[in-house]
């Protein structure tokens, strides 16, 4: 199982918000097809279907775990997971 995959489920299981790393979610939102500007330590991540923008800021090494679980939602509404 790839790393990309382990972390997909890592965000869907909801078990672990809290240790999400980062650079991880973000280059998975990316292999989405979600294009990223970043404004200082703000990345802005939209796509042309989704009607919902995902703005994602570091905590340390981590995301944040309420914009996790936005991520998470925004997955499960368009059902992005394949």
């Amino acid at each position: 199982m790839s790393s990309k995959n382990k972390l997909l489920i890592q965000i869907l299981r909801g078990a672990s918000d809290a240790n999400i790393p980062f650079v991880g979610l973000c280059q998975l939102l990316k292999e989405m097809g979600f294009k990223q500007r970043i404004r200082g330590d703000h990345h802005i991540f939209a796509k042309e279907e989704i009607i919902e923008i995902l703005n994602l800021q570091p905590k340390g090494l981590k995301a944040k775990p309420y914009q996790v679980r936005q991520v998470r939602s925004v997955i499960l509404k368009y059902k992005l997971g394949g």
